[in-house]
């Protein structure tokens, strides 16, 4: 699953290739992709329509349209974008068709079938039930090191549940969730509102940080129009994590044996050493 970076990497990817292209025509192949849409209606809902920008809110890819819609887009497990000349080939999962009328086409394929879209009204696109439970970004005023503590002290579910929940802290996935409580010091059983005052300004510095360094990484990699894709980073042969899934590897600042544990059925990694309870 794409998480904040990767999304910021592609929405960015996005607004460079289509930013004042207009959808000549587009094409819905699979309906369970835009559930409460129709092909037709999908079509003529985005028929001549101008893309003025995309942008990125929580996990979500944005297209603001001329229209006063705007399509909403989840890449979910494999979700993928393609911006095709006239005579390449579709992919073999491709699940919706966004024609230009320079011939060219974006195309959106997705192996695991998971992907989802969803058209709405911009004026009221804060509350399309897909973003209006959404908690600040990570990098606005309103996501304050004052606003995580007060969000933490309201739950009781394990540190790590508490920064996967969408709701609480936005953008976060398994990878970064486990990167930000190493970096913190914080063991992920620790229940939310047991995170001691102290540790609160380190654990919000270290989702930011954690965050930042891997779009700033994500920023220096070449974009293929033709695999806009959720991913996750390296540098040479080495990851840049330090704990995920790193288990029985040496901790990068004490090697004391990186652990793994099961968490709501999901893997986290931590170091016992430096995340102690």
């Amino acid at each position: 699953m794409p998480e904040l970076p990767e999304v910021e990497l592609i929405s960015r990817a996005l607004d460079t290739l289509v930013n004042g292209r207009t959808i000549s025509t587009a094409e819905l192949r699979r309906e369970r992709l835009a559930p409460q849409i129709t092909p037709d209606g999908f079509a003529a809902a985005l028929h001549n329509a101008k893309i003025n920008f995309v942008h990125r809110r929580g996990k979500h890819i944005l297209f603001d349209l001329g229209n006063e819609k705007t399509l909403i887009v989840h890449l979910r497990m494999s979700g993928r974008f393609s911006l095709l000349a006239a005579n390449r080939e579709d992919p073999k999962f491709t699940h919706a068709v966004f024609y230009f009328e320079d011939e060219t086409r974006l195309v959106f394929d997705d192996q695991r079938h998971f992907g989802l879209m969803k058209i709405v009204s911009t004026p009221e696109l804060q509350e399309a039930k897909e973003l209006k439970k959404l908690a600040p970004e990570p990098f606005s005023e309103e996501f304050s090191p004052e606003y995580l503590r007060d969000t933490l002290k309201t739950s009781k579910r394990s540190l790590k549940e508490f920064l996967l929940d969408q709701t609480k802290v936005c953008g976060l996935g398994n990878i970064y969730a486990a990167e930000a409580m190493f970096a913190a010091g914080v063991h992920p059983e620790t229940s939310a509102y047991k995170v001691s005052a102290k540790k609160v300004p380190l654990l919000y510095d270290s989702i930011r940080a954690v965050l930042n360094i891997a779009i700033s990484h994500a920023g220096d990699l070449a974009v293929d129009p033709e695999n806009l894709e959720g991913g996750y980073f390296s540098v040479g042969d080495e990851t840049v994590w330090y704990v995920y899934d790193r288990e029985n590897e040496p901790c990068r600042n004490c090697e004391t044996p990186i652990v793994r544990l099961k968490q709501g059925g999901r893997s986290t990694y931590y170091c016992r050493k430096c995340q102690r309870k």
